[in-house]
């Protein structure tokens, strides 16, 4: 799968990332996420994790456990994914599950929905109409744990992040950032624009599988009842 846009650079002394491109696109996301399940998979020594990205994969090492196996940490993880990357097949990662997503557009819950109407020209229930639908796929995890980060957002309805972020967003805050769409997972500060809340546990962190999302999932978005 080696291509002339990948890129392979260290992150740090214990972590290499692999960049397959720099856009938003299903087949380079596709690509990161083969890339970490063949990790997780195929572990090896001082192996530790390997985490996805939108366009890229980033593996984490033990830098004192590899350097018994090579002299550079760095090149000898590096070799090893050049190797992973002669043989992936992104045909073969995990079945991309569908997942339904019901949200609350009350005013209480959807602390911005009419600006994104009024900056988009539209009603609000334009908006909802809209978001609703299509699907959304998760292209990645991040900023707070089980913190979703998809898309594309219809860009009828896609907003900027707020200039001033909002200290604090209540959990399961469904968000738009652009043309990406996002669920807070915990309650936090942010500024994405809040159209919506939904009641799901988004991160439980005593389960097996402690995020309700992960990388490749595709999601629709329904009214709440």
């Amino acid at each position: 799968m080696p291509n002339s846009n990948q890129k392979i650079f260290p992150l740090g002394d214990a972590a290499l990332t692999v960049e397959f491109g720099n856009a938003i696109s299903v087949e380079l996301n596709r690509k990161a996420i083969a890339l970490s399940e063949y990790f997780e998979s195929n572990p090896f020594l001082g192996f530790i994790e390997s985490v996805p990205a939108y366009a890229s994969t980033t593996v984490f090492y033990d830098l004192a456990t590899v350097k018994r196996e090579y002299a550079s940490a760095f090149d000898g993880v590096r070799g090893l994914v050049l190797t992973a990357l002669q043989y992936l097949d992104i045909s073969q990662t995990k079945t991309e599950r569908r997942i339904e997503i019901p949200v609350h557009f009350d005013a209480a819950s959807a602390l911005d929905l009419a600006h994104v109407a009024e900056v988009n020209g539209l009603t609000t229930a334009d908006v909802i109409d809209i978001f609703t639908s299509r699907e959304y796929r998760v292209f990645m995890l991040g900023f707070l744990p089980g913190f979703s980060y998809m898309g594309e957002v219809d860009e009828r309805i896609a907003t900027p992040r707020k200039q001033t972020p909002r200290t604090h967003v209540p959990q399961g805050g469904v968000g738009i950032a652009g043309r990406q769409t996002g669920i807070y997972s915990l309650a936090s500060p942010g500024g994405w624009q809040i159209i919506g809340r939904t009641d799901l546990e988004l991160f439980t962190p005593l389960n097996d599988e402690p995020s309700l999302l992960r990388a490749g999932d595709i999601v629709s978005f329904v009214a709440a009842e």
